[in-house]
Formats: structure tokens, sequence, C-alpha cells
């Protein structure tokens, strides 16, 4: 980890209350080290860490990205119901999933409209709308 990643990485940290254990700043340096913003699952994030020689395990992992979107970090997207990616971009913005891939990634936002939405139940607001625009390739 770079003197800069780490840097970027507590700073980061910083921003949602949390303390900088060894775990959340492999996890954060990860994310967040190069300044880009990240889809990732738990599981790639997992083999990412694992690869740089830090010994943090699955069950960690999953449960630091649930603290970082507890605090405002980071997003969850959820696909088909039953696959998350978290995302370290945090405005409201549409995703692209490539099915024959399983990448996620942000799609532009510019052509995007929503011009209707259905009335909500009384004593209920809507608190965000993920929009996720599934891909396959053509034949």
């Amino acid at each position: 980890m770079t003197p800069a990643a780490l840097e970027r990485s507590k700073t980061w940290l910083t921003q949602g209350d949390l303390r900088p254990t060894r775990q959340r700043l492999a996890l954060a340096s990860l994310l967040v080290g190069d300044g880009e913003n990240r889809h990732v699952t738990a599981e790639g994030l997992h083999d990412a860490v694992i690869a740089t020689g830090d010994k943090v395990s699955l069950a960690t992992v999953y449960n630091t990205l649930r603290a970082f979107c507890d605090a405002g970090l980071m997003q969850e997207v959820t696909v088909d119901g039953s696959r998350s990616y978290f995302d370290t971009r945090m405005d409201d913005h549409p995703h692209f999933h490539f099915e024959d891939s399983g990448d996620l990634t942000d799609a532009p936002a510019a052509d995007l409209e929503i011009r209707g939405l259905p009335d909500v139940p009384e004593g209920y607001e809507i608190a965000k709308l993920d929009v996720v625009i599934r891909l396959r390739k053509t034949r």
C-alpha cells in the first residue's frame, strides 16, 4: 500500500466515523486507495485482498462491506435479488449489468428520464430508486 493510498483510505474511513483497523485499511485501500470508484462483490474483494498477502476471512469482508455501507461510504446494488455489488460512488446513478461476465459498471445518466412513479402508500416516501440495465450479447 502506497503512502498516498494509506492516507486516502484513512481519510475515507474517518468520513464514515470508522476506526482504521488493519483489516479495514487493507480493504479500503483496494476500494479507494487510487481515488477511482469501484463496483465489487465480496468474493472479488476477498480474492483481491488475499492476493496482496493480507489474511482476511470472507466473513470479515462481508461484515466490513456492510459496515462501510452503514457508515454511508458505499452503497449496495442488488442484481436479480441474489447478487450484491458494492459501489464506492455515492451519488444517484444508473448501472449496466453485463449478464455474460457478471460485471457491473456505471451507466451514463444524462439520457435517463424517469417520467413518473406510482403513488406510494400513505405514511411512506421513496427512499431510493435503483436503475440496473441488464445487458446480454446480441447473437
